[in-house]
C-alpha cells in the first residue's frame, strides 16, 4: 500500500526526473523551426507540483493527489504540460479521501485522468502522449486483477508506456521519418520512472541539471501539437441538478452531444452532471440537458479557428499582475513576446499583455493571474498562439467574479485583426464571433532560422538556414532574412489583398526592414496598404501579415 507520504516523494522525484532530462526530450523535436519545448513545458508543469507538496506533513494519498493536481493546473504550459495536468487531475479524482492506494487503486485513478486528456482534445492524435497513457492505463488495469500490490502494478504501467513509447513511430508517419518518438509522450514515461523509483525501491531521484546541448532553449515535437480547426461556433457549458427520479445513463446525454457537435465533455456523480460541446444547435444541447434534471448554470460562448507564431529565447522578467475588481464591461488579454509587439497590443486596447509565444509558453496561473488583473466583467484572452490555447482554456472554470471568453487566435497577425474588429457596442460573446470570423482571411507568414539540420517536404535543411513559413507551412530556405520575406510576401500577396504588414525583431537592422519594405512597396504599393512594425520579437526575424 502507497499513503501519502510514499506518493509525496513520488511526484517529486518525477518532477525531478523530468527536470534533468527536458532538454533530451526538447530535442526530439522533428521540425527544423525552433517553435516548441515539450520537455521545458512538462518539466515545469510537474516541479509545479514539487514545489506545492515540500511542505506537506500528512499521510493521505488523496490529499497528495490533490495537491498535485492544482498546483498542475495552475503551472501547465503548452499542450503538452495541459495534457499532463489533466492526467493528474484525474488521477487525483480517482484517489480522493483515500488514505492508502493499493494497485487497482492507481491504475483505475490513472484511467480517470486519460479519459479526462482524451476528452480535452478535439481530434485525439493516436502515437502522441495520448496513447502511451492509455497503453499504460490498459496493462495498470490487467495487472492489477492478477496482483494487487502496488509495486507490481505500477513496473507493469512503467513498462508498458515505454513499450507504447516505441510504437509512437508507427502510428505518426512523420515520427519514423526523423526516426524519433513522440516527445510527450517520452516525457510522460520519464515522470512516471521517476514515480517508480520511489514507489519500487525507496530511492528519490535528485534533480540534475540535464548538461546536453541543445540548438536552442526549446522545443515542442510536431506531432505533440494538436493543430486542429474549431469547426462549431458556440461553447456551450451547462450543469443539471440530476433528477433523482431519473435513472437514465448520462452516456446516452455524451452520445446525443456527440451527434450535434464535439469537444465534447460529460463529467457526472450522483448530484450533478457538468457538460462542455462545441456546437452549431446550443438550444439542442440545453433541451436534452433537461431531461436529466434541471439546469443549474449554463454559459454559451462564440468560437473559431485558425494557426502559429513567436518564440523567445531570452528570458523576460515576469509580470506582475495586481488584481482588480470586474468594474467595466469588456477587457483584453493577449499572449505576446517582444516589446513591440506588447505595446502594440496595449494600443489596440489589450489591458493586460503576457509574455509569451513559441518557446516560452506562459502557464495557466500566467494567464489567469493576468485576467484577474483586468478590470472587466468579461475578459477576452487571445493566446495569439495555438500551444497556448490549451492552456488559456483552463482559466476559465478558476475564474468565479467574472466571464472569460478565450478568443483562440493562433497567431500575432490574427489576434491583431481580431483586436482591429472589436466592436463596443455589442455583447462579449458577440465580439468573439465577430472576432473570430475577421481572423480567417488573415494569411501568416514566418520568417525564421533552422533550429536544426534536417530533411523536411522533400527539402535538405542546414542548421542556421533562413527558412519561411506560410501558414504554418515550410515554404522557402535562404540566406538571406530580407530575401525570404519578400519570397513569401510574393507566394501569399493575391489580387484580393488589401493590406500587408511586416513586424520586424529584435535580430533585425532598422536599416534592413527599411530595405523590406522598400522592396516589397515597390512590388506591392500600387494596389495594398503596407505597414512596417518594429515588435523586436525574437527568434522571428519577420512576421508577415497579408489581409
Amino acid at each position: 500500500m502507497i499513503n501519502g507520504q510514499i506518493l509525496k516523494q513520488a511526484i517529486i522525484s518525477g518532477a525531478n526526473n523530468i527536470s534533468s532530462q527536458k532538454n533530451k526530450i526538447n530535442d526530439l523535436n522533428i521540425f527544423p523551426v525552433p517553435d516548441g519545448d515539450t520537455g521545458t513545458n512538462m518539466s515545469m508543469t510537474a516541479v509545479a507540483a514539487a514545489k506545492a507538496l515540500e511542505g506537506y506533513e500528512g499521510e493521505s494519498a488523496g490529499e497528495v493527489a490533490g495537491i498535485t493536481a492544482s498546483a498542475m493546473l495552475r503551472g501547465a504550459r503548452g499542450n503538452s504540460g495541459v495534457i499532463t495536468s489533466l492526467i493528474f487531475r484525474g488521477f487525483a479524482q480517482g484517489l480522493k479521501e483515500m488514505e492508502e492506494v493499493n494497485g487497482k487503486n492507481l491504475a483505475a485513478a490513472l484511467g480517470i485522468g486519460v479519459d479526462a486528456a482524451y476528452k480535452a482534445v478535439m481530434k485525439p492524435t493516436e502515437g502522441t502522449i495520448l496513447t502511451v497513457a492509455r497503453m499504460a492505463y490498459e496493462a495498470g488495469v490487467e495487472a492489477s486483477k492478477n496482483n494487487n500490490d502496488a509495486v507490481f502494478v505500477w513496473q507493469t504501467i512503467c513498462d508498458k508506456a515505454n513499450e507504447a513509447l516505441m510504437i509512437t513511430p508507427e502510428l505518426l508517419p512523420v515520427l519514423k521519418k526523423a526516426g524519433v518518438v513522440d516527445a510527450g509522450g517520452k516525457g510522460l514515461c520519464v515522470i512516471f520512472e521517476g514515480m517508480l523509483s520511489v514507489i519500487k525501491d525507496d530511492i528519490l531521484i535528485e534533480y540534475d541539471e540535464d548538461s546536453s546541448e541543445t540548438t536552442v532553449d526549446t522545443f515542442e515535437s510536431a506531432a505533440a501539437e494538436f493543430d486542429d480547426d474549431i469547426t462549431f461556433t458556440y461553447c456551450t457549458e451547462f450543469i443539471v441538478g440530476r433528477d433523482a427520479q431519473i435513472n437514465t445513463d448520462p452516456q446516452q446525454l455524451r452520445e446525443y452531444l456527440e451527434t450535434i457537435g464535439d469537444c465534447v465533455v460529460v463529467v457526472s456523480d450522483d448530484e450533478i452532471i457538468k457538460v462542455h460541446v462545441h456546437t452549431e444547435q446550443p438550444g439542442k444541447a440545453l433541451t436534452k440537458g433537461l431531461e436529466f434534471g434541471q439546469l443549474l448554470t449554463v454559459k454559451v460562448e462564440n468560437m473559431k479557428e485558425q494557426h502559429k507564431n513567436v518564440k523567445k529565447t531570452k528570458k523576460a522578467e515576469k509580470e506582475v499582475f495586481t488584481p482588480a475588481e470586474p468594474v467595466e464591461n469588456i477587457g483584453f488579454v493577449a499572449v505576446a513576446a517582444g516589446e513591440g509587439l506588447k505595446n502594440l497590443f496595449k494600443d489596440l486596447g489589450c489591458i493586460n499583455v503576457v509574455s509569451g509565444g513559441q518557446s516560452m509558453n506562459p502557464s495557466t496561473d500566467d494567464i489567469y493571474a493576468a485576467v484577474m488583473a483586468t478590470p472587466a466583467k468579461n475578459v477576452l484572452v487571445l493566446p495569439n498562439n495555438k500551444n497556448i490555447i490549451l492552456a488559456a482554456e483552463q482559466t476559465v472554470p478558476m475564474v468565479e467574479d467574472r466571464n472569460v471568453i478565450i478568443v483562440p487566435t493562433r497567431t500575432i497577425p490574427q489576434g491583431m485583426t481580431a483586436m482591429l474588429n472589436f466592436d463596443p457596442e455589442i455583447s462579449a460573446e458577440s465580439n468573439a464571433q465577430l472576432m473570430m470570423d475577421a481572423v480567417h482571411g488573415v494569411g501568416t507568414g514566418l520568417v525564421t532560422f533552422a533550429a536544426r539540420s534536417s530533411e523536411f517536404g522533400g527539402k535538405k535543411i542546414k542548421e542556421g538556414d533562413i527558412i519561411a513559413l506560410e501558414n504554418g507551412k515550410l515554404t522557402i530556405t535562404e540566406k538571406s532574412a530580407v530575401k525570404a520575406l519578400v519570397k513569401l510576401a510574393k507566394n501569399m500577396v493575391t489580387r484580393d489583398s488589401s493590406f500587408i504588414t511586416v513586424i520586424y525583431g529584435n535580430d533585425i537592422s532598422d536599416a534592413d526592414a527599411e530595405r523590406a519594405y522598400e522592396e516589397l512597396r515597390d512590388k506591392f504599393g500600387s494596389r495594398t496598404d503596407i505597414t512596417l512594425v518594429k515588435g523586436d520579437q525574437p527568434v522571428y526575424y519577420f512576421i508577415l501579415s497579408v489581409e
